[in-house]
């Protein structure tokens, strides 16, 4: 098993393993953290391991030819789209906050660019209203898993040939950026909403509120008269914000500072001057 370093994290920055590291231990799984892809002493473990193919699940790197080119088979790599489209590290998130009907997983053999080798499987799932990019992600990898070890059975045995992908559809899915999450009100609530489901659980969508980041993991629509858009409101004890065509009540969130709770319980301990509203 190869995976990333472990990271800093949590108040204190203590290094935390990758959750596959810890799965793979527990499993009795050897595991190798490089710190580079492209380390000649990597290159070489893995030369001397001869492995027939390698499978790659949300590594996040860019894997240079001279690697590729070690498995008698390649290295296959499940990716969470329907590829061409959403090619890229957050697949998920932008097909969530691009509103997107569909989704699905893709088995492919991997090349020098990003994710644009041949197809060996597909698979298409339903986006659904409620959907966050927490409960999608974990829907595509129980419909991806199975259909990674069937496509890379067939491929080893020869029963299937990869095909290149498509040159129409093809679309792209960066990395999230801390600004791709700030929530701009004057957008429409079913846009807003979006947003926040796709970056639920991580980075998190945010707005301010009264100089304070103000981290919003749910919505829901409430009735109302149209108001200029970025009002902050307490209102039948919900906190609450005025978007471009209507009213959202904010059910979970985080302030700065504080833990993550529902709105209701921000609310009430909210002093809102008159005529607040969200940055």
């Amino acid at each position: 098993m190869v995976t990333n370093p472990d990271r800093p994290a949590g108040r204190r920055l203590q290094p935390r393993p990758p959750a596959v590291k810890s799965a793979a231990i527990e499993a009795g799984i050897p595991v190798i953290q490089p710190h580079s892809v492209r380390d000649a002493a990597f290159l070489d473990w893995l030369r001397a391991l001869a492995p027939d193919a390698c499978v790659v699940v949300a590594y996040g790197r860019i894997l240079p030819a001279e690697l590729l080119q070690v498995p008698r088979l390649g290295f296959v790599n499940l990716h969470f789209s329907l590829l061409p489209a959403y090619r890229g590290a957050a697949p998920v998130q932008w097909a969530i906050i691009n509103g997107e009907r569909e989704t699905g997983v893709s088995v492919i053999k991997l090349t020098e660019g990003m994710d644009e080798g041949p197809i060996l499987a597909t698979a298409a799932e339903q986006v659904r209203d409620d959907d966050t990019a927490g409960s999608l992600g974990e829907r595509l990898a129980r419909l991806g898993a199975p259909l990674l070890v069937r496509a890379l059975t067939d491929y080893a045995h020869g029963r299937l040939a990869p095909r290149p992908q498509s040159a129409s559809g093809v679309s792209y899915a960066p990395r999230l950026r801390t600004e791709d999450a700030r929530i701009d009100w004057a957008w429409p609530s079913r846009r807003i909403d979006a947003l926040v489901r796709g970056t639920n659980p991580e980075p998190g969508a945010w707005t301010r509120l009264e100089g304070r980041r103000l981290k919003v993991f749910a919505v829901a629509s409430r009735p109302g008269p149209r108001r200029p858009a970025g009002r902050a409101l307490v209102e039948d004890g919900e906190l609450r914000a005025t978007t471009a065509d209507g009213t959202l009540a904010l059910t979970d969130v985080q302030i700065e500072g504080r833990r993550r709770m529902p709105g209701t319980e921000l609310a009430r301990g909210l002093r809102l001057p008159p005529g607040a509203s969200f940055g």
